[in-house]
């Protein structure tokens, strides 16, 4: 089983938004080649995710998910109508791909990104990193314990 950290705006869709869904659903930003590569060569369904509130007051990690589908063609490529198409990518040979995501738990308190950075063990945590904008990266076994025992911390 890999790990995972996947961030999304909570206005356009956040943990709250995934538990009241209740089953699995597609997951949203995936226009970035490296992103694009995880899904297609190293997640796995069953892998679990923090699932991370950016551009929020405070952003931070929210609560967790599971991946829930090996990647796909993402269909909003295709879609002339969607904020997503891409006029370049091909049906026969998509640019983009997505993952299925199901809720797993919310965190009783969003864990800060300040908080996260002043704890031992997460100094080389992707999110952690200064100028890091990647939505979607992984998470070592270490980072994954260390910041489940601080959503546990009051």
């Amino acid at each position: 089983m890999a790990y995972w950290l996947m961030k999304q705006e909570p206005e356009i869709f956040g943990i709250d938004d995934l538990e009241k869904i209740g089953k699995p659903v597609k997951w949203k930003k995936s226009r970035n080649y490296q992103v694009r590569n995880s899904f297609r060569d190293d997640m796995n369904p069953g892998d679990l995710a923090f699932f991370y509130h950016s551009n929020a007051k405070p952003a931070g990690v929210a609560g967790v998910m599971r991946i829930a589908s090996e990647a796909y063609p993402d269909p909003t490529q295709f879609d002339p109508d969607s904020d997503y198409y891409d006029p370049k990518s091909k049906k026969d040979s998509p640019t983009w791909l997505s993952v299925d995501v199901e809720f797993v738990e919310k965190f009783d308190r969003v864990i800060p990104l300040t908080e996260l950075k002043s704890s031992a063990g997460l100094e080389d945590m992707w999110v952690c990193r200064k100028g890091n904008r990647i939505s979607v990266t992984p998470v070592t076994a270490e980072e994954w314990a260390i910041v489940l025992k601080l959503a546990e911390s009051d």
